[in-house]
């Protein structure tokens, strides 16, 4: 099939970004490689590093990033290791970071991947494909208790109770559209007359759970910070407000000094290390809502190390 690979929030990311041609540059979500490729085409002597664990996606963008340049080295691991990754490279600080969360484009519109309630294909939605566990293990395996906890935490579904209980009852569920039908035959008339997918907050949940996602964006976030040099820049986008919360709270951590409120003074040697570039999250401009319909939900944060 042909893929069309439309990178959301692209131009206020690279702005975020403030490439420097000779800096050295990570993209944790290559997917894609519509922010890479836009972040290669500004270097000259720098480098940039892309993580993805998708062996399809990789071989798709590899060649979308040599139609662009060489200075580029793909890193084939979770961004969960963007220290011990680099670090086997030889990097050990680096100028710009990019998170471009949530699944892919490019897995979202491969049917056979199960990412996806509008087609019919085998519950699946690993990123990462040599591993065994699947959406299929959470859906038939997990106890009607952890069910509920993945659909109401992961998905902040106010359902869940109903549609846990119309899953274990209608098990072995397979496919994506038989968890479909499932998820609507718990749900009221009301809410499945509403314009957003009835399924949509299920397969989130499931998806997040099967590849661990917020568990690994807050430990790869807290080793970017150390990553980070002087002037270096992190931009992270997110899709829900899980994530978002996620990066808004790490973020605010980072600006803010944790001393006791009645000291009159700062005291020697306490300073902030960071500071938020936009103190509001950044989101699509209605040119790019009007194109793009997954720029919907997007949401850019920025952050830059001031301090040493």
């Amino acid at each position: 099939m042909e893929y069309k690979h439309i990178p959301v929030l692209l131009n206020e990311t690279i702005e975020g970004l403030n490439i420097k041609k000779d800096g050295i540059y990570v993209d944790c979500t290559m997917g894609g490689a519509g922010h890479s490729s836009e972040i290669l085409k500004r270097l000259t002597t720098g480098h940039l590093y892309c993580f993805d664990q998708d062996q399809m996606v990789i071989e798709k963008s590899k060649k979308r990033l040599e139609e662009v340049g060489s200075n580029f080295t793909i890193i084939q691991d979770n961004f969960v290791n963007i220290k011990s990754g680099l670090e086997n490279l030889g990097i050990t600080h680096v100028d710009g970071i990019l998170y471009d969360l949530g699944v892919s484009s490019f897995q979202l519109d491969i049917p056979e991947r199960g990412f996806s309630y509008q087609h019919d294909a085998p519950l699946d939605m690993r990123m990462d494909q040599t591993k065994d566990f699947s959406a299929y293990d959470v859906v038939n395996m997990y106890s009607e208790n952890e069910l509920r906890k993945v659909l109401l935490e992961y998905g902040e579904e106010k359902f869940a109770g109903l549609i846990v209980k119309k899953i274990i009852k209608n098990r072995p569920i397979e496919t994506t559209y038989q968890l479909v039908e499932v998820i609507k035959s718990a749900l009221p008339a009301a809410v499945l007359r509403k314009e957003k997918h009835p399924a949509k907050k299920t397969f989130q949940a499931i998806r997040i759970e099967v590849n661990k996602e917020l568990i690994v964006f807050r430990k790869s976030l807290m080793d970017a910070f150390d990553l980070l040099n002087k002037n270096g820049r992190i931009c992270v986008i997110t899709f829900h407000s899980l994530e978002d919360r996620i990066c808004k709270h790490m973020f605010k951590e980072k600006c803010t000094l944790d001393l006791p409120h009645d000291l009159p003074i700062i005291p020697v040697g306490y300073h902030i290390d960071f500071e938020l570039v936009n103190k509001k999250a950044i989101t699509a401009s209605q040119e790019e809502l009007a194109i793009n319909n997954r720029s919907h939900s997007a949401k850019l944060r920025v952050i830059e190390r001031i301090n040493n």
